[in-house]
């Protein structure tokens, strides 16, 4: 019981008005900044979504992701090296925000709020973002990358990472739904392509003509840097699409396609995956739900933490 007090202690210092008097025009800062980061290159989108859902399973929502330093931070974790991007885009955010409200609002509210504006300007659902989240000191690679789920890893492992920072089997089908947007590097699927597993063969769940296409796209000894979209025939909009992708066997990372294939996904995520490729407001209303949940995960409130002055550093 005293557990659950404290969780809902923790929860109730977020409000959304939190910067009501002391930031009045933040969102709209934000707002600008985000939509000329996206006008500039799409996909930026993704990689401000994916900002922040890497910075919360990592120590809770603290902006510990955007921390410069030697490679024991988390830029340098297995889910983050040469893959986590937009840091000078949150630069820009925060310089804004700065020049209207020196020293007031942190990094991980700028990520939060980066993150939901990302999905609205891309088709997808709005929320009511919660504030008052303050900036950690802290970033280990370490950590990352344990907690952080790996495009590799089984079902059962991957929803034991969501459990470890309170989320449900839901939030786990929801949340991988932000993959309706976005790209991947042939090295996060191209073990699917060739020699499943050891198999000597591809992964079966994969559909055929898109197996071909990814088979010439990503050849074996290829570059494993290249892009492809995560939402196959619908990139960039925020939809429902991807659920029915994994329907057809047309999910890219095996971490997607699990969540409609594997055994495990019959008990557990398969039926969420079919209701989702079914109806768009109920994603959308569970996917805003569990970005709310998400962004609750372990914030600094009160006197801990900081007001970082600049999101690449701790203050002096």
């Amino acid at each position: 019981m005293i557990s659950l007090l404290l969780c809902l202690g923790v929860r109730s210092q977020l409000t959304t008005d939190f910067y009501s008097k002391t930031c009045p025009t933040l969102l709209s800062i934000v707002r600008r900044q985000v939509q000329n980061a996206i006008k500039t290159e799409t996909r930026m989108a993704a990689s401000l979504l994916r900002l922040h859902f890497h910075d919360c399973f990592v120590n809770g929502c603290d902006a510990s992701v955007l921390l410069d330093g030697d490679n024991t931070t988390e830029k340098f974790a297995l889910g983050n090296i040469n893959s986590a991007r937009g840091f000078e885009v949150v630069d820009a955010i925060k310089s804004a925000v700065e020049s209207s409200c020196s020293g007031v609002v942190s990094c991980a509210d700028i990520l939060a709020i980066a993150a939901r504006d990302s999905v609205l300007l891309s088709g997808g659902p709005t929320w009511r973002v919660v504030l008052g989240r303050r900036d950690g000191t802290v970033s280990s690679a370490t950590q990352a990358n344990a907690a952080l789920p790996s495009p590799f890893e089984s079902l059962d492992a991957i929803i034991q990472k969501y459990t470890n920072v309170g989320l449900n089997i839901t939030d786990v089908v929801s949340l991988s739904g932000g993959h309706t947007i976005g790209l991947a590097k042939c090295g996060t699927f191209d073990n699917r392509l060739f020699n499943f597993s050891g198999t000597g063969a591809p992964d079966s769940t994969m559909e055929a003509s898109m197996l071909a296409d990814l088979r010439s796209f990503c050849p074996v000894n290829g570059d494993s840097n290249r892009f492809t979209a995560l939402d196959r025939n619908s990139t960039d909009l925020f939809d429902n699409h991807y659920f029915k992708n994994l329907v057809d066997g047309k999910g890219l990372l095996g971490s997607d396609q699990i969540l409609y294939s594997s055994d495990l996904a019959v008990s557990t995520t398969k039926s969420l995956v079919e209701s989702y490729s079914k109806d768009s407001k109920l994603f959308f209303t569970d996917f805003a739900n569990s970005m709310i949940k998400m962004g609750n995960i372990s914030p600094l409130t009160g006197s801990n933490g900081e007001i970082r002055k600049s999101c690449r550093a701790v203050n002096s």
